[in-house]
């Protein structure tokens, strides 16, 4: 972690923070830090920012309690400005959106570039529902039931597909599988474990390290 005076604050003493949910690496919202909100950032474990408009410090979730649990801070190559990766309590927009950042005009790889593009998009919306905990959605049922019922979902899951396995029924079998997929994808967000740390133990073990 680099000192505050190791980086390249601009004239009015300010650095971009782009701020980065760390599980579902989707975009939260752009802010500013000067060194004193840096400081405090490394120092609370939480993020802290300037705000230009008000010309003050503020530390994200104060009042709302949607506060952002560091877990790393990067920095470009010219050191002028920073990634910082979360894991948030909540949404981070003021509207009460997940992420300030619109999904219009997204750019999206389709599913010929990456087939496996589905399960990113998944697991940012599955982010998406546990910060905003829409009503009536079947995501946000599962965490407010908490880890016992989405424990209960995984295992119903894995038994569905053992039993469309053993029938040699495909059809039901893809569906099962990705009623399984989808609630290990819950059940990781719930236990604030990335899928990108399951895929390296896949890579590693191929690797054979």
């Amino acid at each position: 972690m680099k000192q505050a005076n190791e980086l390249s604050f601009n004239e009015a003493g300010l650095i971009p923070a782009i701020v980065q949910d760390a599980q579902s690496k989707e975009v939260l919202t752009l802010a500013y830090m000067n060194q004193e909100s840096y400081e405090k950032t490394i120092e609370t474990g939480e993020t802290w920012f300037y705000s230009r408009s008000r010309n003050e410090l503020w530390h994200k979730g104060a009042t709302s309690g949607h506060t952002q649990r560091v877990t790393s801070i990067r920095y470009d190559c010219d050191k002028d400005a920073l990634l910082v990766l979360v894991t948030p309590s909540g949404p981070a927009c003021h509207t009460g959106s997940y992420s300030c950042f619109s999904e219009e005009g997204e750019k999206r790889q389709t599913e010929e570039q990456d087939r496996f593009s589905i399960l990113n998009e998944l697991e940012q919306v599955i982010a998406k529902r546990q910060a905003e905990m829409p009503e009536g959605a079947y995501t946000t049922y599962l965490f407010e039931k908490g880890v016992d019922k989405i424990l209960k979902k995984v295992g119903e899951e894995a038994s569905e597909v053992i039993i469309a396995a053993k029938n040699r029924d495909q059809e039901e079998l893809k569906w099962e599988t990705a009623d399984l997929l989808y609630h290990l994808l819950v059940l990781l967000r719930e236990q604030q474990l990335p899928l990108d740390d399951v895929l390296k133990v896949l890579k590693k073990r191929h690797q054979g390290e």
